[in-house]
């Protein structure tokens, strides 16, 4: 597997993130001030995910996209897009509840002029710890299954 990155773009505020490779919780520093960032803007009017060339996603990145798409539901009252075209990352995406939370499209999003790299972001140890915990107390809170999946984690990461 190729090491991660994310790419994103804007245009009158409408966002696109697209996520690459292996994405693990080395980028959710980058992934996280991405996001506040793109909610800080006024002109926000919407966002979608491009997963066609992901090639692997930990639990911290699916937390912190289902972060994501809570807080556009909230904030904003509609679910983003999230585009993916690997039936493995389907299963994995499905298996974690997220057709509740994004409108899914199982097929290739339109290419998007204009987008670059976001520089990475590191994080202290305790800064990164926060935010696996974080992103995954989300995903418990999407179902009873992903709770009884995390909780042994959770468990570990919250005593140490």
């Amino acid at each position: 597997m190729s090491e991660g990155r994310i790419l994103a773009a804007s245009q009158d505020g409408a966002y696109v993130i697209r996520m690459e490779g292996d994405v693990r919780l080395t980028l959710c520093t980058t992934i996280d001030e991405f996001i506040q960032r793109m909610f800080s803007d006024p002109e926000f009017a919407s966002v979608w995910v491009d997963l066609c060339d992901t090639e692997g996603l930990d639990s911290t990145t699916l937390g912190l996209l289902a972060k994501l798409a809570l807080e556009v539901q909230d904030r904003y009252g509609f679910h983003p897009a999230l585009y993916s075209c690997s039936p493995g990352i389907n299963r994995l995406l499905n298996s974690m509840g997220f057709q509740q939370l994004f409108d899914l499209h199982e097929e290739v999003c339109a290419h998007t002029p204009g987008i670059d790299e976001i520089p990475q972001v590191e994080g202290t140890e305790q800064v990164v710890k926060d935010k696996v915990i974080e992103a995954h107390r989300v995903l418990m809170g999407l179902s009873d299954e992903n709770r009884a999946r995390f909780s042994d984690l959770m468990a570990v990461l919250e005593c140490s």
